[in-house]
């Protein structure tokens, strides 16, 4: 399995702490992820083969995220790039179609064939039930962000590392499409005042629609 690491200097004082999990929540992300990855294990073997068989290196790639509390983590993947995407990042940059910190680019040179695939259709992030079942994600909350992000917030953004991270959330299902980082903070921590089953059960719903549309993804 690829992994990549980054290192991140994180400022005195501006790690907001992060509220516990309810244990509603903890008990259905450990139920649905550890059911999702017995059932899915069939599948996650064909695609390993396909990703290998289309490019060189590893099927699953590990890239470091933030975590609550300023923690870091490796968030799992299929690997939907080629193996020198991460050399090729500064290279790219300057064709950014994302507003503020975060990265988007509809036809990045890096993806393979399959991974083109994979990014459509969501399936490379399937991986990351692991990272639920391990308590470092959870099924809802806000994207893990890369270190190298974060080393760029301003202090109001670090409100958004209060919560443990999801594979979904608000943004994902309303305006995944608009890549705009103010948009996206702005949901976060309105997901992060109001976390319920009734919240997490319909960010859940409509995330199946997000999905099947293809909405934002890249």
């Amino acid at each position: 399995m690829a992994t990549v690491r980054s290192h991140l200097s994180v400022p005195a004082g501006f790690i907001p702490r992060a509220r516990p999990l309810p244990w509603w929540k903890r008990s259905i992300d450990v139920a649905v992820s550890a059911v999702g990855l017995v059932l899915l294990a069939p599948f996650f073997g064909l695609v390993a083969i396909v990703v290998r068989l289309d490019s060189a290196g590893s099927a699953f790639f590990g890239q470091e995220r933030m975590g609550a509390n300023g923690s870091t983590f490796i968030c799992w993947k299929f690997r939907s790039m080629h193996q020198d995407a991460e050399a090729q990042a500064p290279l790219l940059a300057a064709r950014n179609q994302a507003n503020g910190l975060i990265f988007k680019m509809k036809d990045d040179p890096r993806r393979t064939r399959v991974g083109k695939v994979l990014r459509k259709t969501s399936i490379d992030e399937l991986p990351q039930l692991w990272n639920v079942l391990r308590g470092e994600m959870s099924l809802v909350g806000p994207r893990p962000p890369l270190p190298s992000e974060v080393e760029r917030y301003e202090p109001e953004h670090w409100a958004r590392l209060r919560g443990v991270p999801g594979i979904t959330g608000l943004w994902q299902v309303r305006a995944r499409h608009r890549h705009d980082f103010t948009e996206m903070l702005e949901m976060d921590l309105e997901y992060l005042e109001d976390i319920s089953p009734v919240n997490d059960l319909r960010i859940l719903l409509l995330t199946i629609p997000a999905v099947l549309m293809a909405r934002g993804s890249h």
